[in-house]
């Protein structure tokens, strides 16, 4: 397979795969938008993504996953499709649902459509997945042993007591690593149309006999992450606010934890789904196999930019978030042979680093918080 086509090819993972999949002798195409909520206000200027893309040779179609013209264009010759192009927001999912639908999942049915119905050269399809298709992770009972508990009530969640229970005899619970057999009972509308999205990929690539993989990544940072997308990626939200002088409000308890993994650890997962054959038909988790909480992120970015500015812990959440997760990667590691290469203390500094040589974007993460505040998932 020598033409690689990776769609949402100009965000944040797209951009870095196709960059590394080019120095590897590979014809990439991307197809991407370039969405002003994570390039800017002018994309085509100021997207140091987009230039990076320009400047390597990479053929890039601006186009959307919404048009089957589009996509007719971006899949001629191809061997390969990295379908990335996604609405991302966990947050934002809640009330631009019909965004997310028609991005997601319609932009998917579209391509599995020309791919069922027309003649192309597709040989694999990797699809990126996500660790909110899982809902709240995976627990472990005292007296019922594994389990998976249900979205937090409001009830508890004012008192500010954020942690799950057991869904069967709420008791405490104590955090295990997700393995890719756990429960998927999404929270949120952004982890239904992943979930969607997955399994409309493997189904159809098993119909029309096209090996397809699934990569259910963790929350992933580093290097080349929108600065100016207030929607998402935590690390560069907190960035941006630490760089404008503005102080960090911290939802819950700030003890609620992600798995941080770093940019380059994802890439090389994702090239490993996409050349080795062991990886056909398969789902696995892209993680860092350690949880971080979010006040230690804070502190950390605060620490590495050398700023005075405070970090409040509000007791606020928002509708759609957990409260853990973290991924199993037995699977990855023993059919892949996957291991993540960078710890989240490297990979910040390498990220702050990098933030640091950047112009310094608008805050506008309370906009955001506005806008869910209004619909009422905003406590």
């Amino acid at each position: 397979m020598k033409n690689i086509l990776i769609t949402g090819g100009a965000g944040f993972i797209g951009s870095t795969l196709g960059l590394k999949l080019t120095k590897q002798g590979y014809h990439v195409t991307v197809l991407d938008n370039l969405s002003k909520q994570i390039h800017g206000a002018n994309p085509e200027k100021d997207s140091s993504t987009y230039q990076s893309i320009l400047n390597s040779g990479i053929k890039f179609i601006k186009g959307t996953v919404t048009s089957k013209s589009d996509w007719v264009e971006a899949i001629k010759d191809q061997d390969a499709i990295v379908h990335l192009a996604a609405e991302t927001g966990t947050g934002q999912s809640m009330y631009e649902i019909q965004k997310y639908v028609d991005v997601n999942i319609s932009g998917t049915s579209l391509m599995l459509d020309l791919l069922t119905n027309s003649n192309h050269t597709v040989k694999k399809i990797v699809v990126a997945s996500s660790r909110a298709i899982y809902g709240e992770g995976k627990y472990l009972c005292n007296e019922h042993k594994f389990v998976y508990p249900v979205t937090r009530n409001d009830e508890d969640m004012i008192k500010g007591d954020f942690e799950c229970k057991c869904p069967i005899c709420n008791s405490k619970l104590e955090l295990v690593p997700t393995d890719e057999n756990s429960k998927i009972h999404p929270t949120s509308i952004y982890g239904i149309t992943k979930q969607v999205q997955e399994q409309m990929v493997l189904t159809m690539g098993k119909s029309l006999g096209i090996p397809a993989v699934a990569f259910r990544y963790q929350n992933v940072y580093g290097p080349g992450q929108s600065l100016s997308n207030p929607y998402t990626g935590i690390l560069s939200i907190f960035s941006t606010q630490i760089k404008n002088n503005n102080n960090l409000n911290i939802f819950e308890d700030g003890k609620e934890s992600r798995d941080f993994v770093y940019i380059e650890d994802v890439v090389n997962a994702t090239l490993l789904g996409l050349l080795k054959k062991e990886a056909d038909y398969e789902v696995f988790n892209v993680g860092a196999d350690k949880p971080i909480d979010v006040l230690t992120v804070a502190r950390l970015l605060k620490e590495n930019y050398n700023s005075d500015i405070k970090i409040n812990i509000t007791g606020n959440y928002r509708k759609g978030d957990i409260r853990h997760n973290y991924g199993d990667l037995e699977k990855i590691k023993n059919i892949l042979g996957f291991t993540p290469q960078f710890s989240f203390s490297e990979g910040i500094k390498i990220f702050c680093n990098w933030v640091e040589n950047q112009e310094v974007q608008e805050d506008n993460y309370q906009n955001s918080i506005n806008e869910m505040k209004n619909k009422g998932l905003y406590k």
